[in-house]
């Protein structure tokens, strides 16, 4: 049961960080409100990945490498 709970979450913030990083392409998207309360939720994770790595030639890879992170926690946890 906990394993589910925990794979259900890591799933969504996936979701979540995958909308976040797609989103940032888009002006109007990432104008709207629904952007504004994701950006709540996905850059508290982000900061400090940005903090450690920072962009390089304008790319921000944080996304990707929270993305990593996540798929590495599904793994070693085997959800």
């Amino acid at each position: 049961m906990i394993k589910g709970l925990l794979s259900l979450i890591i799933n969504a913030l996936i979701l979540l960080v995958l909308v976040h990083a797609i989103g940032s392409w888009v002006p109007q998207i990432r104008e709207s409100e629904f952007y504004r309360k994701l950006d709540k939720l996905v850059e508290p994770m982000l900061r400090p990945i940005r903090n450690l790595i920072p962009s390089y030639a304008g790319l921000d890879f944080s996304p990707l490498i929270l993305l990593m992170i996540l798929y590495l926690i599904k793994h070693l946890f085997k959800l």
